[in-house]
């Protein structure tokens, strides 16, 4: 494999040197935040939901961050392959609310082209989407507290994250001061994964709150608006999901009665960072208990290097291809259909999961 590399925690290594991988032993699937970097796996989910995971009936948790909630409310449509090809064109294609010639975008700019995106993409499909009969959708979103409780200002929600930063700085847990996690869940499903000393707040996901939802799991602070009372939701603000769960380092729970099963997450790097405010701290960037079931699927760094501009699309793009958004547009479709190599790659290994090239988490 020269695109893909797998990596796995211990419960998952041991569960393939036994069993191999089946689409029958997939238990959830996670999705990242991370804004275009996201677009590199669309075509990896599009075998996944459209050719082999079919090939199996029991029911998966798909839990998902901004991009990563978008993902996979579009695996849940009814064509999730025709559904997840729409993604990928309209978000290449969109300019989220920058005009030729802007350096700088006002967030409220910003809000509306995302609203309007996902009245293009999931408008109509709500009900299909939280009634889904087999995948059951998990989306998170960052609530405010104390001087995040309501975005009333530049400046006091600066200071709001200022305190979140330093507290996060401190110890993980006392960005729970500023921030706890939702999660809107479909079909009244139980939560995923254990406890892990975070605030967490389940909430139904439903037909008249899912666009709202998938809107507040995608507002990153300051480029876009907070979402303001959610309906069901606990009052007040809410924002990017990635800002508590980047790429939803969480416990997730390995099987029930015993049984082990594989938490598949389809990935951009081998890192799973907690949040995004630990971005900076590496020491919290490896892996833990909480992925001992996890098998991630992410992408070789040197085959990464051979992309345009020799990275993964991401939102520096837009600022680099100001004057010529077609210019985006080629190097992110190129990348794309580079892509193609991890669906290759992945499904020839299927054929015969070798445990010899799984690499520890």
């Amino acid at each position: 494999m020269r695109a893909l590399a797998l990596y796995a925690g211990p419960a998952a290594l041991r569960h393939i040197q036994q069993h191999g991988l089946q689409p029958r032993h997939v238990l959830a699937l996670p999705a990242a935040a991370g804004g275009p970097k996201g677009l590199m796996l669309l075509r990896l989910d599009r075998f996944l939901f459209g050719d082999w995971l079919p090939q199996s009936q029991q029911p998966i948790d798909l839990i998902g961050a901004s991009i990563g909630a978008w993902r996979w409310a579009a695996a849940c449509m009814p064509d999730p392959v025709a559904a997840l090809q729409e993604l990928e064109r309209i978000y290449v294609q969109g300019d989220f609310g920058q005009q030729p010639g802007e350096r700088t975008v006002a967030p409220q700019q910003v809000s509306a082209a995302f609203a309007r995106f996902l009245q293009q993409m999931f408008a109509g499909h709500e009900q299909a989407i939280v009634q889904n009969p087999r995948y059951r959708l998990h989306v998170l979103a960052s609530h405010g507290r104390g001087l995040l409780q309501r975005e009333s200002g530049r400046w006091q929600t600066a200071g709001g994250y200022l305190a979140a930063w330093a507290g996060n700085a401190v110890q993980r847990q006392m960005l729970g001061r500023w921030l706890g996690r939702l999660v809107f869940s479909s079909g009244g499903a139980v939560l995923p994964f254990g406890d892990d000393r975070f605030p967490t707040q389940q909430i139904p996901l439903d037909a008249g709150n899912l666009l709202t939802v998938l809107q507040a799991s995608g507002s990153i602070p300051f480029v876009l608006q907070a979402v303001h009372d959610i309906p069901g939701a606990p009052a007040g603000a809410c924002w990017d999901g990635g800002i508590t769960d980047y790429h939803l380092h969480l416990r997730y729970r390995g099987g029930q009665g015993g049984e082990s099963g594989i938490v598949l997450y389809p990935h951009f790097q081998r890192a799973v960072i907690p949040g995004w405010l630990d971005k900076p701290w590496r020491w919290r960037h490896g892996s833990t208990a909480a992925l001992d079931h996890v098998l991630l699927l992410g992408l070789r760094p040197e085959w990464v290097a051979t992309l345009p501009r020799g990275k993964l699309p991401d939102r520096s793009d837009f600022r680099f291809h100001l004057a010529d958004p077609a210019a985006r547009m080629r190097d992110w479709n190129q990348a794309i259909a580079a892509s193609e190599q991890l669906v290759d790659e992945f499904a020839a290994w299927l054929e015969h999961p070798d445990p010899g090239q799984v690499l520890p988490l």
